[in-house]
């Protein structure tokens, strides 16, 4: 079935809707999870200009801490490889408690509306954009080797040492995800859950 730019359009708005009940993400490793937000509605917000992560319990700013962002530089995430960190609204869908970051919340990135504006400037098919947008659907984690790319998260540095911690402090380093010290990540780890929101922000 063909759509037309105004239905497709549609369809990918009909999607960003807000849903009045939380949303189901996939986990990491494949495994299917239908999730409801933490009993504690906290949620996490990235202002990448500032590197700043907020803990939010409802409008109450929890914590604060200073991340580290893709080197890419500003704008935003189109295309694998730019090393550019995505700006929307996200939900965490797996964790990784042994990566080579020490702790990796995964995201479910690309979303619908990143399908839609990868679909719009060609580079992904309409095949593709139909997975994302099924994915969303279902509560899977989306397609994570389009052309868009994939596996952009929250993480540690994994072995810290006095130079990785150097450059964490100074500057952008990761490859598009969001970056905390090993510590930070641990103690952000015990406020968050699959479904936990979060929204990134230039």
């Amino acid at each position: 079935m063909s759509f037309s730019k105004t239905s497709l359009f549609a369809r990918a708005l009909l999607m960003l809707l807000p849903s009045l009940a939380a949303p189901g993400i996939g986990r990491a490793d494949g495994m299917e999870d239908h999730i409801s937000l933490p009993s504690a509605e906290y949620s996490l917000e990235i202002d990448k200009s500032a590197r700043e992560l907020l803990l939010r319990q409802g409008s109450r700013i929890a914590r604060k801490y200073r991340v580290a962002v893709g080197r890419g530089g500003h704008g935003e995430k189109q295309i694998r490889g730019d090393n550019k960190t995505p700006e929307g609204v996200y939900y965490i869908a797996g964790f990784n408690e042994e990566s080579t970051f020490d702790i990796f919340f995964r995201l479910n990135y690309p979303n619908v509306k990143d399908g839609f504006f990868g679909l719009q400037r060609l580079l992904i098919t309409r095949q593709e954009f139909n997975q994302i947008v099924d994915a969303q659907r279902q509560d899977a984690l989306p397609p994570q080797n389009t052309p868009l790319g994939g596996a952009i998260g929250i993480h540690g540095i994994g072995q810290e040492t006095p130079s990785l911690l150097k450059i964490h402090r100074n500057m952008d380093w990761t490859k598009g995800c969001i970056a905390l010290t090993n510590r930070e990540i641990h103690e952000l780890r015990s406020y968050v859950d699959v479904g936990t929101r979060v929204v990134i922000r230039e």
